[in-house]
């Protein structure tokens, strides 16, 4: 084995402590002891990714991110998703758009090398529950990047005062380290900066306003939210695009339910399913296939019926009128 006991101990301890040029150096301490024991192959091999990580230290930094450091740990969390495009339900324009985006993202570097900047700053807007948060994780997932949500509940209130520097650590990490970032309901940050704003609203929007315009292309940087309305006018030219979110039509619903009920929806006849009455999300037709199979399930049988999906589904509607 090229690794000693205490260079592995080493490599631990840098890791941990996010120190890349103590990793690398001991790293490449082990590919000369590969050397000297006449594992040239090995010894070969190890150089040449280290000196590849050494080129790209962003994508180096991609699985460290999972566990954020320091202050940004105290204002984003990590997860990485396991969604893909195919499970994204939505209008064909509205996945050919992110399937721009990932097209982009994966060609970005032919892209700059001619100028160009890849789509990384979206803007995501509709009511809840259509797929908006999904969206993100979709993202993430296809181009295998952790998904970091900004906590803006911690930016505006433990954070208050501070919120324009919190802000740029959160974009500086985006800078230095490659992932998806959201800020999920962002509209308690963007709203419209009027005459009754105090001057902390509007430095804060004005502070995220210039670290989007500046946003390094490494990272995508994804705003939703559900009220577009009051969002203040000046964001919109800051994001390369605006994603419109809606409620499903019926043949959308039917996919949704499809997908959540498996194979306790084999068989059904979902032209008998009260779906064209709409007025349900993505989430609450995925909440009401639950119950439905929820139901089945307990009476001891293999399959959801019509009726067992109209009785959710009216519950649902009368709880959401509610």
């Amino acid at each position: 084995m090229a690794a000693s006991g205490e260079h592995i101990k080493a490599l631990v301890r840098s890791h941990a402590a996010g120190d890349d040029a103590a990793f690398y150096a001991v790293a490449m301490q082990v590919a000369a002891k590969a050397a000297r024991q006449g594992h040239g192959t090995l010894a070969g091999d190890l150089k040449q990714t280290i000196e590849a990580a050494r080129r790209d230290p962003v994508a180096d930094r991609v699985t460290a991110i999972a566990r954020p450091r320091g202050d940004l740990a105290e204002l984003v969390t990590a997860a990485f998703p396991d969604v893909t495009l195919r499970d994204l339900v939505g209008p064909p324009v509205l996945k050919d758009e992110i399937a721009r985006v990932l097209h982009e993202q994966r060609q970005r570097h032919a892209l700059m090398d001619h100028g160009f900047t890849p789509a990384h700053r979206l803007l995501l807007e509709g009511p809840p529950g259509t797929g908006k948060t999904m969206t993100a994780a979709v993202i993430a997932h296809e181009l295998s990047l952790p998904l970091l949500t900004v906590r803006l509940d911690s930016l505006l209130s433990k954070f208050l005062g501070e919120t324009a520097s919190k802000l740029r650590t959160v974009f500086e990490a985006a800078a230095n380290q490659r992932a998806v970032y959201l800020f999920d309901e962002f509209d308690a940050l963007g709203g419209h900066r009027g005459g009754n704003d105090v001057g902390e609203a509007r430095r804060i929007l004005n502070s995220f306003l210039v670290f989007l315009e500046q946003a390094s292309p490494e990272s995508v940087v994804i705003a939703a939210t559900n009220h577009r309305s009051i969002l203040d006018h000046a964001l919109f030219r800051r994001f390369d695009l605006v994603v419109n979110y809606q409620l499903p039509d019926a043949a959308q619903a039917a996919l949704v339910m499809k997908a959540r009920l498996g194979p306790l929806g084999k068989g059904l006849r979902w032209a008998s399913v009260s779906l064209k009455e709409g007025g349900l999300s993505h989430a609450e037709l995925v909440q009401a296939a639950e119950a439905a199979a929820k139901q089945v399930i307990l009476r001891g049988e293999g399959r959801v019926t019509t009726t067992d999906l109209n009785v959710a589904l009216s519950a649902r509607r009368t709880a959401g009128s509610e």
